[in-house]
Parts: structure tokens; C-alpha cells; sequence
């Protein structure tokens, strides 16, 4: 299971909050998952550049089709910035008919309390999908 592990792009300034967002996709068939691992890494490469970015991770698990990311933020305005700005707006866009699922939640924590623990992601993203089930 390949996994980039948590980088940080611009410290976190003290005694604040940082915007968390965890995703999970899923594509639909195997032969989409080169194309969906390639574009995540120029995503990747954004995020370490983009403003506002506190941290980040993504693990593969491509024998599952599945991708899931980690990121914070100085704040909610940064996270929408970047997912408006290329490569990712662009990315979204040309995925979107490959993807089988997709799950995303967002919540707040301390900025002490980073970098997130995967385990509380995906836990997250499990009481997610319930909901957006449900």
C-alpha cells in the first residue's frame, strides 16, 4: 500500500485551528487506477505549494481501486482556493467519469494536535459514508 507520508508546506501558526479534510475515492475498474495515481500526484505537487497549507498525506491501495487523502489548512477559504486552482481544478473535472464513489468529511482540531492520525480519518470517513447513505 503505497503511502506519501505526512508533509507539512508552511508551519502552522501557534494556538489556532486547523480546517481538516479527509476523502476517500473509489474508481470504477483497474485499468482507471494509473491514470487516477498519476493526476493524484500532480495534485500532490500542488498541495506542497499551495497557501495556506498546514499538511498532507495520501495513501494508495490500487489492488482496491480505493485512494484516500489527508490534508489541513489554515482555514476553510484555503482548502476551496486550492481545490479551485490548477492542476486540481482541472483533475476533478477529468475524473469525474472514472470515479465509482467518493466520500469527503471536514472538521476542525488544534493546530498541536497535527499531523492527523489516519486511524481518526478513517474513522471519519466511515461515520461519513453512514450518514451520506443514510
Amino acid at each position: 500500500m503505497p503511502t506519501l507520508p505526512w508533509v507539512t508546506p508552511n508551519p502552522a501558526p501557534p494556538q489556532t485551528q486547523a480546517f481538516v479534510m479527509a476523502s476517500r475515492f473509489e474508481v470504477r475498474s483497474l485499468k482507471d487506477v494509473p491514470r487516477f495515481f498519476v493526476k493524484s500526484l500532480a495534485a500532490w505537487r500542488q498541495v506542497r505549494s499551495a497557501p495556506g497549507a498546514l499538511g498532507a498525506s495520501l495513501i494508495a491501495q490500487p489492488t482496491k481501486r480505493t485512494f484516500f487523502t489527508l490534508s489541513a489548512w489554515e482555514s476553510r477559504d484555503a482548502l476551496y482556493a486550492y481545490a479551485r486552482a490548477e492542476p486540481h481544478r482541472g483533475i476533478m473535472s477529468g475524473l469525474r467519469e472514472t470515479m465509482r464513489s467518493s466520500t469527503f468529511t471536514f472538521w476542525e482540531t488544534p493546530v498541536e494536535q497535527l499531523p492527523i492520525d489516519w486511524d481518526d480519518a478513517r474513522r471519519r470517513l466511515v461515520e461519513q459514508a453512514r450518514s451520506d447513505a443514510g
